[in-house]
């Protein structure tokens, strides 16, 4: 075989071999593996979200003479070589606005309920339901979901029980597609997880949407937060502390 010649090893990787030196393997950045892609698309995401919030407080970046603007490229559809342009963060700004149970509006921080008595705060150790079914549970409840980085499950159940209850069917389509952005596109931070069967069905769904368009996701994420989240918060000091409060102003005590 003639010296230095190159040789192709697979389709995904080359192998250069010159004479002595070390064989080195290169990938081609479209040909990186999915989770790379998903971690890195995250993470790009998450940089632009804070880049935003930060907008309105920190001041504008001088950029420096021969060197690109980091703003100038739009990568919110975060393709690799980042040469995008298109509005989709600021028109669903926009969107979200208009929405009428959008989280800073309908759902707020906190639900408006009263302060729970002893007996409720002690019901919500007998069943996830009862826990569901209290404004004040709920509220807590998604307290310790923030903890934990999954308060999206709560507030994209909120928003489907919301979606549930609109009568006016021209707006069900724009809900329905607010909902879909915020917590069903993987370009959404608030992305919450549903197996590939829901969320097919969602995508098909989505063509004519209807009041029944996330019920399957609703009661899966509903299902996730009662066998995985409810566990530990029972047993949380968030929880905890409120029983021990309520104990001691109870007359009982």
């Amino acid at each position: 075989m003639p010296f230095g010649t190159t040789h192709r090893i697979c389709s995904r990787s080359q192998l250069r071999i010159r004479g002595g030196n070390r064989a080195r393997i290169h990938f081609r950045n479209d040909q990186m593996p999915m989770g790379s892609e998903r971690m890195e698309m995250r993470k790009r995401q998450m940089s632009v979200q804070q880049e935003s919030a930060a907008g309105g407080t920190a001041p504008a970046q001088q950029s420096q003479p021969g060197q690109a603007n980091p703003r100038a490229s739009n990568a919110c559809c975060f393709c690799w070589c980042c040469c995008c342009s298109c509005s989709w963060n600021e028109d669903r700004d926009d969107r979200n606005q208009k929405a009428s149970y959008d989280v800073k509006e309908g759902t707020s921080d906190c639900e408006d309920c009263p302060v729970p008595t002893l007996e409720e705060v002690r019901s919500w150790a007998q069943s996830f339901d009862k826990l569901m079914c209290c404004p004040a549970g709920r509220n807590s409840f998604r307290q310790f979901l923030r903890t934990e980085f999954s308060e999206e499950n709560m507030l994209f159940w909120l928003a489907c029980d919301e979606f549930c209850k609109e009568t006016n069917k021209s707006a069900v389509q724009e809900k329905a597609r607010v909902i879909y952005e915020d917590y069903i596109s993987i370009l959404s931070p608030k992305e919450v997880s549903l197996d590939s069967r829901v969320r097919e069905a969602i995508n098909r769904n989505m063509q004519e949407p209807n009041l029944h368009t996330f019920d399957d996701a609703q009661l899966q994420i509903y299902t996730l937060m009662q066998r995985d989240s409810y566990p530990r918060y029972m047993n949380s000091p968030a929880y905890k502390n409120l029983l021990n409060t309520l104990s001691e102003q109870s007359p009982e005590s």
